[in-house]
């Protein structure tokens, strides 16, 4: 007979993501191996911007950022492209949580 935690383990279903945009915030950190700690912020990229200038951002990282962490400067050309409302917006979140 198996153990009960092996048979909750082989029911477990993995939920698809509620919105488009989550989605490609998740291929986003997989391709580009974002680390753990910056998950949050590729999502908000997602959120706020277009699918078409994320999946730009990341195109350009992969092709021009070979070697070094590529996360990096994924932010960096998503952040031109971020309006800067939601940079305010960001940047007001950011303040608030760390007090």
């Amino acid at each position: 007979m198996e153990n009960i935690a092996d048979l909750l383990k082989k029911r477990q279903i993995k939920k698809a993501p509620a919105y488009p945009w989550q989605d490609l915030a998740l291929r986003v950190i997989q391709q580009l191996s974002i680390p753990t700690f910056k998950r949050g912020a590729v999502f908000m990229v997602c959120k706020n911007l277009t699918p078409n200038l994320v999946e730009r951002a990341m195109n350009d990282t992969k092709e021009l950022c070979q070697n070094g962490a590529a996360w990096k400067y994924f932010f960096k050309i998503a952040d031109q492209y971020l309006p800067k409302a939601a940079v305010t917006k960001i940047v007001k979140n950011n303040k608030t949580k760390a007090k």
